[in-house]
């Protein structure tokens, strides 16, 4: 086999996902690939598989991916969920699981010799994926290698992030995401995520101090702790005060700026974690909650629990810590057997919440999930009626929130130079990509700073500010 096997790495979804294609990308180096996007030999598409919509957008990208005339592997949960289903569908990729990642070396070699690989038998074997002829044209899906120059990679490989796994950046830039678990042990209704990505399994202290001082030796400022709901962390170390303890060793690290957890569960978050999150230095007090609904008999059809005053409770005592906090969430809007009024009683929790930013989706049926057999499906006419009106008013309020932050102070991580004295930033309570940004008006910032500016106007929950005078 020729010396000379160059990969590139396609990741869609979310933040789990691209730590995942790091990991995969150190391991892919230590057997001797090459990482390029610029006529790759193989292209590995890391897929996303959670709703309709992504599972069609990762096929779109395996199709454009095979157009290139590489060879094309599918990794990721689409990959591992659907497996079978999904190689019969798409002969032009071969198909990995997760178990395959520790060795994914000697899987691409297989993949370039022309070997066939066995996928994965899915658990749930309908055939309910997105895949008809029309859907065979995926012109819109970049790949890269197509009139794009390849990028430069940093170098350096990270300390180990579980057992045998090293972790190598494909992106540059002062923010990068933690992994603090995978897999989740909750059984919401709608969800199938932990049908594939198994049961809770958090990583151990010193590995996250470890890969924390790491990333942070590669220019990372702000590092985004990240897993299926990181409120869970440590219970099956045998410690629920897991987390609590953990932010404020990795807000110590050396040259970390800023530490921001993602996807708070708000039934675990327990006094003394809200507390860590609001009040220590270091810490972003910035609160990703997933409420998911509001009514309560809504909330328990899907296996969660609370109800608008206990929420609002919950917003009360974080405010009562750190006014300035930010609050996002994301909302399932037509649910199995909600009525109008449950829907009512979500905008009327809406309206008193004060959110930074809101979320909404409507509901569609998950193969393997308990909520796909549920009586009491609405029309869909229904469905985008109700995500229409709350979209509306989401984003009505969540502008009316960006203006209260007029006249304020933030702190503000440079992010990226736009030229003619402006940059574009984030203040603590935005999170990356989905919280909108600031724009700040100074002279000679750099990314990776971080500086104090008071807040003089907004664009929906976007932030224009200027440098704070002798800051």
């Amino acid at each position: 086999m020729s010396s000379r096997r160059t990969v590139s790495l396609v990741t869609l979804g979310c933040a789990r996902n691209e730590v995942d294609s790091e990991e995969l990308a150190a391991r892919l180096e230590a057997a001797g690939w090459q990482m390029g996007d610029a006529d790759p030999d193989v292209v590995v598409v890391n897929t996303c598989g959670f709703i309709d919509s992504a599972k069609k957008d990762s096929i779109d990208t395996l199709l454009a991916a095979a157009d290139s005339g590489a060879k094309v592997v599918a990794a990721g949960c689409m990959a591992e969920r659907y497996g079978e289903q999904l190689a019969d569908a798409l002969p032009e990729a071969a198909v990995i699981s997760f178990d395959d990642y520790t060795d994914i070396g000697a899987r691409l070699d297989d993949v370039l010799a022309g070997k066939t690989l066995i996928p994965h038998a899915p658990r749930d074997r309908r055939k309910l994926l997105p895949i008809s002829p029309v859907d065979r044209s995926a012109a819109h899906a970049h790949i890269p290698g197509h009139g794009t120059a390849p990028d430069a990679l940093p170098e350096g490989l990270a300390p180990a992030s579980g057992p045998r796994t090293l972790r190598k950046r494909l992106s540059g830039g002062p923010v990068a995401s933690l992994k603090l678990a995978s897999g989740c042990d909750r059984r919401c209704t709608f969800c199938a995520i932990p049908a594939f990505r198994g049961s809770y399994v958090s990583r151990a202290p010193e590995e996250l101090l470890a890969e924390a001082e790491w990333l942070a030796g590669q220019g990372v400022k702000e590092l985004v702790l990240v897993s299926e709901n990181s409120t869970s962390y440590g219970k099956d170390l045998g410690d629920l005060r897991s987390l609590e303890k953990l932010l404020p060793q990795l807000a110590a690290t050396p040259g970390v700026e800023r530490v921001r957890v993602s996807y708070l569960q708000p039934a675990e978050l327990r006094p003394g974690l809200l507390e860590v999150i609001a009040t220590t230095e270091g810490i972003a007090p910035y609160f990703d909650l997933s409420f998911q609904h509001a009514s309560g008999p809504v909330l328990r059809r899907m296996r969660r629990f609370g109800d608008p005053r206990r929420f609002l409770d919950l917003l009360e005592r974080v405010r009562e810590l750190a006014p300035e906090a930010g609050v996002r969430s994301n909302f399932i809007v037509g649910f199995p057997g909600e009525t109008e009024e449950e829907f009512e009683e979500l905008a009327g929790f809406l309206e008193e919440a004060r959110l930074d930013v809101i979320g909404v989706f409507g509901y569609s049926d998950e193969d393997g999930t308990e909520a796909f057999g549920f009586d009491g499906k609405l029309d869909q006419e229904v469905v985008d009626e109700r995500v229409a009106r709350l979209t509306e008013l989401a984003e009505e309020l969540t502008a009316q929130r960006a203006e209260e932050r007029i006249g304020t102070e933030l702190d503000v991580l440079i992010e990226e130079d736009l030229g003619d004295g402006g940059y574009e930033g984030r203040a603590a309570h935005q999170g990356p990509e989905v919280d909108g940004s600031v724009t700040v008006q100074g002279i000679g910032l750099v990314p990776g700073q971080i500086v104090q500016a008071v807040v003089v106007d907004s664009e929906g929950v976007d932030l224009i500010a200027r440098i704070k005078a002798g800051a």
